[in-house]
């Protein structure tokens, strides 16, 4: 590739999660800059990016890292970059889905896709409300959440009055919460399909014990209370969480790869549970940021990272070749 070829922005927040990605980056002398999505500013009125694409990478957990900052700024940097044209992995459409549950139950009410019986709250003295329509034992939710934090369930309509009478149900970042019933899932898992370019790349089953919600599917860990969410990626093979790598029915691949589309989501996972109930397929999180599972080629057979390298390799080389030749994109047929 030409040495005159705009690098790749890699816009990130955590520390760790992304060390296999610039490492498959450097192995493959691809020109790419990290860019701090939790201290960063644009200028709003430039015309051009320094920037052949970016990279989306931004997570809606950062707040418990200190960043949340980061969640809202993203929203107007990505369309900043849209706005000149900038090919962005995981836009602006992505965004505000990862960091808006309430959209995405949203979405999947719009795709005709079974979700856990819910509603949307702004204000803690609704819950009660809320409750009193739903199966117990029921979940309140933040809004913007992340590695299962800000998850709390009642057993009985008495101890959410107790909750909120005591002032003790926090709302999240932008005082916005899903008060949901908690479905338990057929066999004790859960199942996350990692997509990439809109195209099923593999899935898993997370066996879970029910008793925590710190529970990252990506990374396959639990986050102790006294660790911080740093704990996950570097000690998640140490965990013995048993995960193993499976097909999902070709319906669920197929409405999972039909989520991604409506969400404009390039690479990221969708989590679904087995109604032990009644068997029906709910699904409860749609999330753009793929942090791919640890320890991947002995999990699902091959390296996620050199198939996500693959496909940011191809996406600039078409960028390239769009700047290289803009009269093509001007040719009229007769």
């Amino acid at each position: 590739m030409s040495q005159q070829l705009k690098p790749i922005g890699i816009y990130y927040e955590h520390p760790e999660w992304f060390k296999p990605l610039f490492a498959e980056l450097d192995r493959r002398g691809l020109p790419y800059e990290k860019i701090d999505a939790a201290h960063h500013l644009y200028d709003p009125s430039e015309t051009e990016s320094r920037y052949s694409l970016v990279v989306n990478r931004m997570s809606s957990s950062a707040y418990l890292r200190g960043h949340g900052q980061g969640i809202f700024h993203t929203a107007g940097f990505a369309t900043h970059l849209e706005r000149l044209g900038v090919r962005i992995i995981n836009g602006s459409v992505a965004t505000s889905i990862e960091t808006n549950k309430a959209r995405q139950l949203s979405l999947f009410a719009s795709l005709g896709l079974k979700y856990p019986k819910s509603f949307v709250v702004n204000h803690a003295s609704r819950i009660a409300d809320a409750a009193q329509q739903l199966q117990f034992p029921i979940v309140v939710k933040v809004n913007i959440g992340g590695s299962g934090a800000g998850i709390i369930r009642f057993d009985t309509i008495e101890g959410v009055q107790a909750a909120v009478e005591a002032n003790q149900i926090d709302l999240g970042i932008d005082q916005t919460a899903l008060v949901q019933e908690y479905v338990t899932p057929r066999g004790g898992n859960i199942h996350r399909v990692e997509t990439l370019n809109g195209k099923f790349l593999y899935a898993m089953k997370v066996y879970t014990t029910g008793e925590s919600f710190n529970l990252c599917p990506a990374e396959i860990c639990q986050i102790p209370e006294e660790q911080s969410a740093e704990f996950c990626l570097t000690e998640a093979p140490k965990k013995g969480i048993q995960v193993e790598a499976f097909t999902p029915p070709a319906d669920v691949i197929e409405a999972v790869e039909r989520i991604v589309a409506a969400a404009k989501i390039d690479v990221g996972g969708i989590e679904y549970l087995i109604d032990d109930r009644n068997g029906d397929v709910l699904f409860y999180d749609i999330n753009a940021l793929s942090n791919f599972v640890a320890d991947a080629v002995n999990v699902v057979g091959f390296d996620p990272y050199a198939r996500f390298v693959d496909y940011l390799e191809t996406e600039l080389l078409a960028r390239t070749n769009a700047a290289s030749h803009p009269a093509a994109q001007h040719v009229a047929f007769v």
